[in-house]
């Protein structure tokens, strides 16, 4: 018997402390998040979605968001309007699915919806993230930018799609 695919639903309250954990356990590649930080970004997200329980989950913001990251404030110097994918995470038993590409199809049809044309995002590359880097490659992006941050701590690069009008 063949499973029908855990449908893509909007992240709420409810699922604030499972969200959190899941972050928490890749703060390397994303960052370390607080409950109240949590809550606060998720109210200014653009779009923030998950699938299944938890089986991964995305969340970006749009150039309006109240956000200091130095990532998302890379893309705001630069761009009048965009949509910026602050993280996306896939719990380790729901890997190799293709639950990261069906949230950021989702999140690209919700985009141009919404009016926007370009989605950005970055990858680390101090430490390095070739599997990050390759997935964005298919999925479109291209490298537009780089930067160090944290006090040198961490090195990313930026990238950008265009979505089809």
């Amino acid at each position: 018997m063949i499973s029908s695919p855990s449908p893509i639903a909007h992240v709420s309250a409810d699922d604030e402390a499972i969200i959190l954990a899941l972050n928490n356990e890749h703060a390397a590649e994303l960052s370390w998040l607080e409950p109240e930080r949590l809550s606060f970004l998720l109210g200014e997200a653009f779009y923030a979605r998950r699938i299944g329980t938890l089986e991964a989950f995305i969340m970006t913001f749009d150039q309006d968001a109240r956000y200091d990251s130095p990532n998302f404030l890379w893309f705001r110097e630069r761009y009048q309007r965009f949509v910026y994918v602050d993280r996306v995470v896939v719990a380790a038993q729901a890997r190799g699915r293709g639950l990261a590409r069906r949230l950021y199809e989702d999140l690209f049809d919700h985009a141009s919806r919404a009016g926007q044309t370009i989605v950005t995002c970055e990858v680390n590359a101090e430490p390095p993230n070739p599997a990050s880097d390759a997935f964005h490659a298919t999925l479109g992006f291209a490298e537009v930018g780089d930067a160090v941050i944290h006090g040198g701590e961490k090195a990313v690069r930026y990238y950008l799609r265009e979505l089809k009008a």
